[in-house]
């Protein structure tokens, strides 16, 4: 409904500076944005702390990012509920992120599944659940997280097989309930802050401090981009794991407890200390669509990704 009143003073004045800061006119988009913001625009209001948050047109203040985060997600604004919990965890406010947190991994951000698998891990800050812990590291891994797929291989070192099927179960019934929520909550105004494409530097939230009991997963890093090719067969991902074998135990397991698997060719992905299971390939998305459905429901875990 908003984006019918576009014509609108504020919402010109917001399309202005999203249109300033994609020609990397950072001062001019701040310009644009203060004076929607402060009237209230939500849209404007996480722009703003965008910019405070990465010191594009203004001096970097995370303390003022993070009062703009609250002021947009309190309107509803997802991608500001989001931001304003990643900054809440990384300032050490963990009790007040936590909620927060769980909102925003409920709709299937990787970033807050990373911290929550960490903090249900640790058992610092919220009861220890590892269960829970290994099914979003895994979907944060599953994401293209690489410090989730580090944290990944060392959750393997401690957490006992039965538990790491059982996350899988879980991984996949945390799928599909993160599908409906994104569908059922629709965000404000999805606004494209990133720098122009010619810039390389990625921008991310620091990295969060963690607490010390061991054992611990790697601290919060940056999360690299995955790129995809949207011309190549496609492939569904069936877990992530830390040891080759027990991806060649779930294929074992898979193959002969639904003949659709039969005809498909497990690929075993390795990236650093983690070995990805995927099998393939498929013509189409749709018909890799199609077959996660029928793992998810059988209660499987299972994502489609481009081969």
């Amino acid at each position: 409904m908003a984006c019918s009143i576009a014509a609108a003073p504020v919402a010109a004045d917001v399309k202005s500076g999203v249109d300033a800061w994609s020609r990397g006119d950072y001062e001019a988009a701040v310009k644009e944005w203060r004076e929607p913001a402060l009237k209230g625009d939500p849209d404007a209001q996480f722009n703003m702390g965008q910019a405070y948050k990465t010191g594009r047109g203004v001096q970097t203040d995370l303390n003022i990012a993070l009062e703009w985060y609250k002021k947009a997600a309190a309107q509803g604004h997802l991608k500001a509920t989001d931001s304003y919990g990643h900054l809440l965890h990384y300032q050490g406010k963990v009790a007040e992120a936590l909620p927060i947190l769980q909102a925003s991994s409920d709709r299937g951000d990787p970033r807050a599944r990373y911290l929550l698998a960490t903090e249900l891990f640790n058992g610092t800050h919220i009861a220890k659940d590892w269960v829970s812990a290994y099914a979003l590291m895994s979907l944060a891994s599953s994401a293209g997280m690489t410090p989730a797929s580090e944290s990944l291989a060392q959750m393997d070192k401690y957490i006992p097989l039965e538990q790491r099927q059982a996350a899988s179960v879980l991984a996949g019934n945390l799928e599909q309930s993160a599908t409906r929520n994104a569908a059922q909550q629709a965000d404000a105004f999805p606004i494209n802050t990133q720098p122009p494409v010619k810039t390389t530097k990625q921008v991310a939230v620091p990295p969060a401090p963690q607490p010390q009991p061991k054992p611990k997963p790697v601290p919060v890093k940056a999360a690299p981009t995955v790129a995809t090719n949207s011309a190549s067969p496609w492939r569904i991902q069936l877990g992530a794991f830390g040891e080759e074998a027990n991806a060649k135990k779930l294929w074992s397991s898979l193959k002969s407890g639904m003949t659709e698997m039969a005809a498909l060719q497990p690929i075993y992905k390795s990236a650093g200390n983690i070995t990805r299971l995927q099998a393939g390939p498929f013509a189409s998305k749709s018909a890799a669509d199609a077959m996660c459905a029928k793992l998810k429901a059988a209660g499987k875990a299972c994502l489609v990704v481009p081969a």
